[in-house]
């Protein structure tokens, strides 16, 4: 490079040839920002500036594929009947790759709330705080969001949706970002939270009171569900003719859309006309004439114009908003208030959100059994949502958390350990307040693991090793966690729906089979194989009810895909 240019008169007609081909590639349209390069690419341009926002992960991941490890210790069991929350300690990178292997396609809400890129030690990438002066800034917050909704993405069910907490900071990028993960065309709303209500105490620029929430379905599949009607929502609804029907408020007869079709002349019981809206009326003629026998719509007095009554009883629910208040959704210093409440007064975590934000984001959902996947956890306010929400209306939300365990910004308390765990487990198991109210617990259940790893190298020694970690991960995704048998080479654990067995070595089909026989319903089995094959045959005596898996391939599958892109 020349003063920061690249010098082609130097390269060969090989090098010239790839770097056309490279340029080709690029977008002309859209989010373009240094990303990391290739190892083929560093090697052939090692000064290239993709090179400043590589992202460098612990050593102890390095040429490795991560695994989860249960911490027993912190496993919370209050009711059997309620369903099982996990969270997840570790690189949201590492836990996400292994919810590629446990929950693809089975997440129906994601919300995250990531760094907002402030400059003020908000974004750490590899191990540094990035400030305002980084001249790749927003590169490196792009390449560390970009992976990651990669991710996510393949996560989500067809009907499934992704909301994103983000400021002024990077909302322009992250518009952009969405549209090249999860397509333009899936854009949903952009929602505006006020944040705050009180004043800032300046008065030489705007005092900022919003934040955004970013909205992606994943298809057009996703059905956005409508809100609950208070009395507030039906102020403008009264009944002054008295009519049998109720309530009523007018509505629009105009059409909103150009329909040549519908545009008539509207006949009044005097023999007037009233003429059509330049676009036409909403209605066929003879619809509109349906409706003025029944009564929906009438004439003003003087029949210069049709009305149309919108009765309530015939209105289900009310369509959400873009802008969502602080006095209805809660505010950020009513989050820091809920915490220190749960905390006895102590402050842990700089701007939480509130529950009822995360609450109202959740009603959002049709689903009242969705699974829901926070791989930003921070404070836990989405678990406690959760949890409050079970416990308000009875059905069987379930909830994944995944968090680091980092220092919070210099405080001594780690985020994973002593800031969300405790949280979910005082809601979880009850609390004494600041003012030394005891709270009862909402009851639940959650399992705590922690991200590890082995060996990425395919060898037969390390499929072995990554077959002999992949218990927790298989009772994940087949969400089987009581242990029936616990043999020295395979284990058995069941649900109320069918049996897991997990083998974990070929010699021991044998003995397994003698086991199962005596299990009845189905058996998902897992089964050690050096390649994607598995020993059919020597499961004769119970096909009928047994599926077949070969491990660690299963795993390996995923994981090839994963850690290529």
């Amino acid at each position: 490079m020349v003063n920061g240019k690249r010098n082609y008169g130097e390269w060969s007609k090989e090098e010239l040839i790839r770097e056309i081909l490279a340029l080709k590639k690029q977008k002309t349209y859209g989010l373009v920002w240094e990303r990391e390069k290739t190892k083929e690419e560093f090697d052939l341009f090692i000064n290239w500036e993709g090179e400043k926002t590589k992202e460098e992960f612990s050593p102890e991941s390095k040429d490795k594929f991560p695994v989860l490890a249960e911490v027993k210790e912190n496993e919370i069991n209050s009711d059997k009947d309620k369903p099982v929350n996990l969270l997840i300690e570790g690189d949201n990178y590492h836990s996400l790759a292994v919810l590629n292997f446990t929950h693809k396609e089975m997440v129906d809400v994601i919300y995250i709330d990531p760094p907002y890129n402030t400059g003020n030690k908000d974004f750490k990438y590899n191990d540094r705080y990035v400030d305002k002066e980084d001249g790749y800034r927003h590169s490196k917050w792009l390449s560390f969001m970009s992976k990651r909704l990669a991710l996510a993405k393949k996560l989500l069910k067809d009907t499934g949706v992704i909301f994103i907490s983000i400021d002024d900071n990077e909302v322009a990028q992250l518009k952009l970002l969405c549209n090249d993960v999860f397509g333009e065309e899936n854009f949903f709303a952009n929602i505006i939270w006020q944040h705050s209500i009180q004043p800032k105490g300046y008065t030489d620029k705007f005092s900022v009171h919003h934040n955004y929430i970013i909205a992606y379905q994943k298809s057009p599949a996703f059905k956005l569900n409508a809100l609950e009607r208070t009395d507030e929502h039906n102020i403008n609804y009264s009944n002054p003719d008295n009519d049998p029907n109720g309530l009523w408020r007018t509505g629009d007869v105009r059409n909103a859309l150009y329909r040549p079709n519908l545009i008539y002349d509207v006949k009044t019981p005097s023999g007037k006309s009233i003429k059509s809206p330049p676009k036409g009326w909403r209605w066929s003629k003879e619809t509109l004439q349906e409706k003025i026998k029944c009564g929906e719509i009438f004439f003003n007095k003087d029949e210069t114009r049709i009305i149309h009554k919108i009765y309530l009883n015939n209105v289900s629910g009310r369509a959400p908003e873009t802008i969502w208040f602080g006095k209805d959704v809660g505010t950020t210093r009513e989050a820091s208030q809920e915490l220190k409440n749960l905390f006895g007064g102590v402050s842990t975590f700089e701007t939480p959100k509130p529950v009822k934000l995360i609450k109202q984001i959740l009603k959002l959902v049709k689903n009242k059994n969705a699974v829901i996947l926070d791989f930003f956890a921070g404070s836990g306010t989405t678990g406690q949502a959760v949890l409050e929400m079970n416990n308000e209306d009875g059905e069987r939300r379930t909830v994944i958390l995944c968090t680091n365990n980092e220092d919070n910004n210099g405080t001594g308390l780690k985020i994973c350990t002593d800031i969300c765990y405790p949280r979910i487990k005082k809601v979880i198991s009850g609390y004494v307040d600041t003012n030394k109210n005891k709270t009862f617990g909402l009851g639940g259940n959650l399992k705590y693991y922690k991200t590890d790893f082995v060996e990425a190298e395919q060898t037969d020694k390390n499929k072995r090793k990554l077959v002999d970690n992949c218990t927790d991960m298989l009772c994940i995704k087949e969400n089987t966690f009581e242990k029936v048998k616990d043999a020295k080479k395979f284990k058995i654990f069941k649900n109320e729906k069918y049996h897991l067995g997990i083998l974990f070595d070929d010699e021991c089909i044998d003995e397994f089979v003698k086991e199962a026989e005596k299990i009845n319903g189905k058996i998902h089995v897992y089964v050690f194989s050096h390649d994607d094959s598995v020993p059919t045959n020597e499961f004769k005596t119970i096909k009928r009810r047994v599926s077949l898996k070969p491990i660690p391939e299963a795993i390996l599958k995923v994981y090839r895909v994963v850690f290529k892109e």
